[in-house]
């Protein structure tokens, strides 16, 4: 449950997707990241570092091992994101139940 309380709060995983590809500081991450603000980012980073997901480096911050396996746990969801993503534009909003 600690990790859903961690990854749950806003602008958690957005952070984490954003270092997948390397390290950043935070006026990049702030960049990226339209609407965040300095101190949810900070404290993001924070809670992320303390937690062992991120890292300071020289460059700001990046994944630790811990944090790259979870990027890669992500990466379905980005599929699954690109998929619905491409079904809402085309107007396709299936409410069918899911099949057992």
């Amino acid at each position: 449950m600690a990790a859903m309380d961690l990854f749950g709060r806003r602008w958690a995983l957005r952070i984490l997707w954003e270092l997948r590809a390397g390290p950043l500081g935070a006026r990049a991450l702030l960049a990226r990241c339209e609407g965040l603000s300095s101190s949810v980012l900070y404290q993001r980073l924070r809670e992320l570092t303390a937690n062992g997901i991120i890292a300071p480096s020289a460059d700001g911050y990046e994944l630790t091992r811990l944090g790259a396996a979870l990027s890669q746990a992500l990466q379905p969801f980005d599929e699954w994101a690109i998929t619905w993503a491409q079904a809402q534009a085309q107007g396709q909003n299936d409410q069918n139940p899911a099949e057992a």
